[in-house]
């Protein structure tokens, strides 16, 4: 079966009933979905799927036949990080990270479907996605600075806002 991920055509053999997020993670080395709940109730594995949000852990790998798919490895431009991700490393919104991933690409549609979101609607976009270690201030603040403008790509390659230098951020980049 044909399916395109982060941009890239693939070819993928799903066992009968397989989900999307065992596909990515065991045939594809994509790791960045994680596996949480495996109900579709946490968000850790968050994807786009043809531009909408899915549940990677629910989601039937054969369902995906021809689809484009994006996960959190998809967000970046190479070794440039995507505004979003930026600005979560600038605001501490990841605490231990593991639902991370999911943020990510949870909040990269909401701001591509509302560039401006206000409180109310980031926290409807993101309830969705659950944080055990409790950053959604934090979260929330990251999306908010993304929204107002202050993380443009054009910004990638200057200094992050800790004031250190790009290369040290890049080394420690996710």
């Amino acid at each position: 079966m044909q399916i395109t991920v982060n941009g890239h055509p693939h070819h993928v053999s799903p066992e009968p009933g397989e989900r999307l997020l065992t596909v990515l993670r065991d045939q594809l080395y994509l790791t960045g979905a994680k596996y949480g709940c495996g109900h579709g109730e946490c968000g850790t594995c968050t994807v786009l799927i043809d531009d909408r949000l899915a549940y990677a852990c629910i989601t039937l790998a054969e369902s995906c036949e021809g689809s484009a798919i994006t996960t959190v490895e998809g967000l970046a431009d190479g070794a440039t990080l995507s505004s979003l991700q930026r600005a979560f490393i600038a605001h501490d919104a990841a605490q231990c990270g593991y639902c991370t991933p999911g943020q990510l690409v949870a909040a990269t549609k909401l701001l591509a479907t509302n560039a401006k979101p206000d409180e109310g609607a980031i926290r409807t976009a993101m309830s969705g996605n659950l944080c055990r270690c409790g950053t959604y201030p934090k979260i929330i603040s990251a999306i908010q600075a993304v929204a107002r403008g202050e993380f443009r790509l054009a910004e990638a390659a200057a200094a992050p806002p800790d004031g250190g230098s790009a290369s040290a951020r890049d080394a420690n980049a996710p």
